[in-house]
Order: structure tokens, then sequence, then C-alpha cells
């Protein structure tokens, strides 16, 4: 038995290399065990960790199969180490794709830790509150939180990015994080007296959540399974939960028997801004250059009042490959032409790689305005949700039915909702052609990629250039099934 001592619950780079040398010595998981500080089986024979490797020695195993240990290893389990290192073991003999054998016993164990990790980094994110703390050199934010798992130190820079500019202190029984607005700090685990009782932040956060809490729509049971009573202590606006609930139906009697209040003589009456209502005509069918014109006016959603322009699709007139995205970007805006910011230039570039000639492509998005949020000077893209997707659904069908192409590729899951009718998970559904409805006699074939701006978000050069390969590839699947379909 080869026993290997970690240094620290979360030490998944001892861990991993532990496996890495386990594996390649031909240590099957039955003669391995993994324990953190002091080893913990009183019989375990043999060395602490197991001999040096001859140098050059190494393996790879699957990305999924890396991330899946690093949520895991999170888990407040002690033999989480050993029952990875079982899977590791399999994927070093062979079975390669293990974490799609979901019905596999060890997998399955594995991927319930890793749910009920990510539950509790949720639950961390989403109820985790501050108080004030003065001290002689300045203001200091103190949080306390009780977590299920040892989720603190895969945590800690989301709360950096959140909070930058706070000099935060978060406590818990395990870990702490200490942020001075410039180094972060790990220190052992604290006692919750050490975080003051109250302060002014803990007052507003009860009249805020009092002030927005309406009675008539009150559901205790789905109230306590987004917020179980655990985290109540911990949350100042829980204090105030009891009470609105209790008077919950006296005040919703109240709102519904109070007449509205006319105005005041002697207050002067606010000027109301009449919302632009959305055009619901239908879009009269034409050419491309008809259809361009006539949505340079459309009013069938409020994304057309911030936006600079509307941002039409552009190509040949009877072109046999439609790319659809999702929406213009902020260059896109200025310009008033799809894909010609960072994520159209990556485009371009796999369009060429992929054997695709780039004028002989009809490019266009499902929604026809820039939907953004404004920080500062710069203008960050903002997802566009379902009514504004359905509002511009009008003129996307109408571009099909100019077009008529034989091979529409949807970029990314906005694109694949707009011309399907429904979610769409990109993972499962990703460089599978399918047949779409045979609306313009074009007997049209699908296929669903990723979007470029998908790439240029990756956080690593490897990962980066893996799925900018991935894209290439559907690229060059995209092309092979236009070359076999037969011209309409």
């Amino acid at each position: 038995m080869q026993s290997i001592i970690l240094a620290h619950e979360v030490d998944f780079a001892g861990w991993r290399e532990a496996a890495r040398r386990l594996a390649l010595d031909g240590v099957p998981p039955e003669q391995a065990h993994f324990s953190v500080g002091e080893p913990d089986d009183l019989f375990a024979q043999g060395e602490s960790e197991p001999a040096a490797l001859q140098a050059g020695g190494s393996f790879s195993v699957s990305r999924a199969l890396i991330e899946l240990a690093q949520t895991v290893i999170q888990a407040r389990e002690p033999e989480r180490f050993d029952l990875l290192y079982g899977l590791v073991w399999r994927a070093h003999r062979g079975e390669r794709r293990i974490t799609e054998l979901v019905t596999d016993p060890g997998v399955q164990r594995a991927i319930r830790l890793a749910q009920s990790v990510r539950r509790d980094t949720h639950k961390m994110r989403a109820f985790l509150r501050f108080r004030e703390v003065c001290e002689e050199d300045g203001t200091r934010y103190v949080a306390w939180f009780e977590p299920d798992h040892y989720i603190v130190e895969a945590n800690a820079d989301f709360f950096v990015r959140r909070f930058a500019t706070m000099v935060f202190s978060i406590l818990t029984p395990y870990r702490s994080v200490h942020w001075t607005g410039a180094e972060l700090r790990f220190a052992p685990g604290a006692d919750p007296a050490q975080v003051p009782d109250d302060d002014a932040l803990e007052r507003y956060w009860r009249a805020y959540f009092a002030a927005i809490f309406n009675p008539a729509r009150l559901k205790i049971s789905a109230m306590t399974s987004e917020m179980p009573k655990k985290y109540w202590r911990n949350l100042p606006e829980a204090a105030a939960i009891p009470e609105l609930i209790r008077t919950a139906a006296s005040r919703t009697e109240t709102m519904l028997e109070t007449k509205p209040m006319p105005p005041d003589d002697q207050t002067p009456p606010r000027r109301r801004v009449a919302a632009p209502k959305p055009v619901a005509d239908p879009i009269q069918p034409g050419s491309l250059a008809a259809l361009a014109e006539a949505a340079a006016g459309c009013r069938r959603c409020a994304l057309w009042e911030p936006a600079t322009q509307v941002v039409f699709g552009e190509g040949p007139e009877h072109a046999r490959m439609m790319m659809v995205g999702e929406q213009p970007g902020d260059q896109e805006d200025l310009a008033g032409r799809p894909f010609v910011g960072p994520a159209g230039q990556l485009l371009d570039r796999a369009i060429v790689e992929a054997g695709i000639d780039r004028r002989e492509v009809y490019v266009t998005n499902a929604v026809k305005h820039f939907k953004f949020e404004p920080r500062g000077k710069r203008r960050i893209h903002a997802k566009p949700d379902l009514t504004e997707i359905a509002a511009c659904s009008g003129w996307l069908v109408e571009e099909r039915r100019a077009v008529r192409p034989a091979l529409l590729v949807m970029l990314g899951a906005t694109a694949a909702r707009a011309v399907l009718g429904r979610t769409v998970t990109i993972s499962r559904e990703r460089s599978r052609p399918m047949a779409l409805p045979d609306q313009f006699g074009s007997n049209a074939q699908g296929l669903v990629t990723v979007h470029p701006s998908y790439l240029l978000r990756l956080p690593d050069e490897d990962a980066k250039r893996r799925e900018y390969a991935a894209f290439v590839a559907d690229l060059k699947q995209a092309r092979a099934l236009l070359e076999d379909a037969v011209p309409a």
C-alpha cells in the first residue's frame, strides 16, 4: 500500500502529480491511499509517497476529467482523492472518455460530488454579506460564511473581481481570505465572533429587503428552497423575514383596498415618457435591398433607441450558404455592417482555412440592433432575451425567403434558437447536420456550431487553439454538406 500525504484539502497540484506518478508506476487504485496532513490509515505500509519517475514519463487524460477533478477535489469527502485516482487509472488504461460513462458508479459518484460543490459555490456567491468595520488605516468589510465544502480558495478570485476596490475579509471555519486592495492572502479558519454584530450596512440591507418585498407574491416554499434557513443567520435582511411573512396577508389586503391618491396640487406632476410600443405589423416579403431599407426604421422592440443603427445582413442575393450570428457588436453598430469586429475577423480567418469563399456567403444576425450595457465610455455586450429574439424573427424569416440558402450555419445558441424555435444546447447538437422545415422550397440543411466570440473569451491559449481547430472543422463540414447538396 502506498500512502500519499497531500499538503492541504484542495492540493490539486499535489494530487495530480502523485496520481500521474502512481499510474505510470503501475500502482492500481486499491494499492494507493491519499490523505491530508497526516496518514489516516494506521495499517498503511511502504513509503509516504511513490518513488520518483524516470525522466520523460508522462501521459494525458481528457480535459473533461481534469475539470471534473478540479471541482470534486473541493468536496468535503475524505475518499474523493482515491475516487479520482481510480478514474485517472482507468483513463490511463484505455477508457479515454470515461466521464461520458454516466451510468458507471464511480463516475456517478464523482458527478454528484461536483454538483454538490457547484450548489455550495452558488450559495456562497448569493448569500455572503459584508459588514463594515472601521479600522485605524481605513474601512474593512468582513463577512462570515459556513460552506459545506472546501470552496474558499476556488472562489476567492470571484470576490476579488467583484469587489476589487474594497478591502475585505471572508471568514469561514475552514479558511479565511483577506484582500488588501492589491494582495490576496489566505489564513486559517476563523470564529464567527470575529464578525461585528451590526452596522449601517446591515441596517441598509434590512430596509432595502423590506422595501422590495411584495406580500402578494409570497411563496414560502420557494423562498426556503432557494434561500435555505441555514444561511439566514448570516444574511442581514433575513432578520426581517419572519415579520414580513407574518404580516403578508394583512399587507396584501391593505394594498388591494387602498385607492390611488390624486396628486397633491402643490406637487408638480412628474413628466412621464411613454415607452415606445413594439410594432407587430407583418413584414412584407421583398428583395434583400427592400428588406434592409424597411428594417432601418424597425421599432419592433426597444433596442432601436440606444443603438446607433440597424445592422442588416449582407452577401449575395442567392447565396447557397447563410451564416446566422447572435447580434451586432460595438464595431458593427458603428459601421452598420455585420461581422466586422474581432469576432468577424476571426470568422473570416476560419472561413478561409475551411476552404469557403467568403464572398459567396450571406451573413446576418438573429437580432439586428446592438444590445449593450454602458460602463463608463465602453459599451458592454448584453445577451438579447427571448422577447427581442422573437421581435426580430420576422426579418430573419424574410432574409431566408429572399436568399433561400441550401445550408444555414447557426453560430451560437441564440442563432440556433432563432432558426429552430427552441432552446439549443451547443455541446449536444454541435456538428450534427439537420434537415430544416421546408418553408420556402429550398430543402435547406442546418448545422450548429459555436459563435466566434466564444473563442475570443477562452482564458488560455491551449484552449483557444483547440477550440479554434474544432470551429474550422465545423466549417469544413459545412462546406462538404454544401458540396453534396443538390442546388434548389
